[in-house]
């Protein structure tokens, strides 16, 4: 980790400015929880490490047109203790309470977590599920694109090697609407997930579904909408042909590899197990 130079730019644009001179040399950190580790085992080389977590609009949330937008350099520990976002979108705030320890928390932020384009990345999934779009600074201006699009690859992303992904919008909650996100790991705590799911509803008012967003993570190389399995339940009660509709969509969107944590049909059953069991908290949730 020797010979690295550290900026902290004041600004989006001297950010943006940095990594252009760096010619693809420089790394962002918004939290560092993954990239040095990253550092210390050489699988990360930069010259040059960004640290955006100085620079305003970057970090904090704020109310914005009955939703959210979140800085993408927030900690997890600040958005758990946003209560207004923990009842608007308790599934996205149950995904980012997953990510690391109590020490990582105050650290580790959504961007990061996204950026660094994990499959297995917790709060992806529930962020997906939600709806959220990114808002992305670059030297020609901003641009918006949905989560679901962010991630191209294991380790890669849509961005430019100069562009910056500055917020996240969570949209307006609208009555009767909720959202739950699920995932099994081999341990009890601080593992990386074997298989993640989020699901968010919106119920009339006699209990049948409007609208239904299922996303699934560790089973492909990026987190999934699966968008058949989120049409299953709309139309319905959530009754078990429906759940059973959703459940087969999951399986067929389901492209996982077998490893350590689990078999390729291992994952896919655990994906439609937990698919279920989401989508079933989360009509709960809008029904309350």
């Amino acid at each position: 980790m020797s010979g690295v130079d550290y900026l902290a730019p004041a600004s989006v644009a001297d950010a943006v400015s940095a990594l252009r001179a760096s010619a693809g040399s420089a790394r962002l950190m918004a939290g560092g929880t993954d990239l040095l580790v990253q550092m210390r085992g050489g699988r990360a080389k930069p010259e040059v490490v960004i640290d955006l977590k100085r620079i305003p609009g970057l970090m904090g949330i704020r109310a914005d047109a009955g939703g959210f937008i979140i800085g993408a350099a927030t900690s997890g520990a600040a958005l758990g203790e946003h209560e207004a976002l923990k009842a608007a979108w308790p599934g996205v705030i149950e995904a980012v309470n997953l990510i690391g320890s109590t020490q990582v928390q105050g650290r580790a932020s959504l961007g990061g977590n996204l950026c660094n384009a994990s499959p297995a990345a917790d709060s992806v999934p529930a962020l997906i599920a939600a709806g959220a779009v990114c808002v992305i600074e670059g030297p020609n201006g901003s641009r918006e694109l949905p989560v679901e699009q962010v991630q191209v690859g294991p380790g890669k992303t849509a961005l430019a090697v100069d562009e910056i992904l500055v917020a996240f919008r969570l949209p307006e909650r609208v009555a009767r609407s909720s959202d739950a996100y699920l995932r099994l790991i081999p341990r009890t705590e601080m593992d990386i997930a074997v298989v993640g799911v989020g699901v968010s509803l919106t119920l009339d008012a006699s209990g049948m579904c409007l609208v239904a967003r299922v996303s699934v993570g560790a089973v492909a190389p990026t987190c999934l909408l699966v968008e058949a399995a989120g049409a299953a339940l709309v139309g319905s009660a959530l009754d078990d042909a429906a759940l059973a509709k959703m459940e087969a969509a999951v399986a067929a969107a389901c492209r996982p590899i077998s490893d350590k944590r689990g078999t390729a049909e291992y994952r896919t059953k655990i994906a439609c197990v937990l698919a279920r069991r989401a989508a079933l908290i989360a009509k709960e949730r809008a029904s309350a």
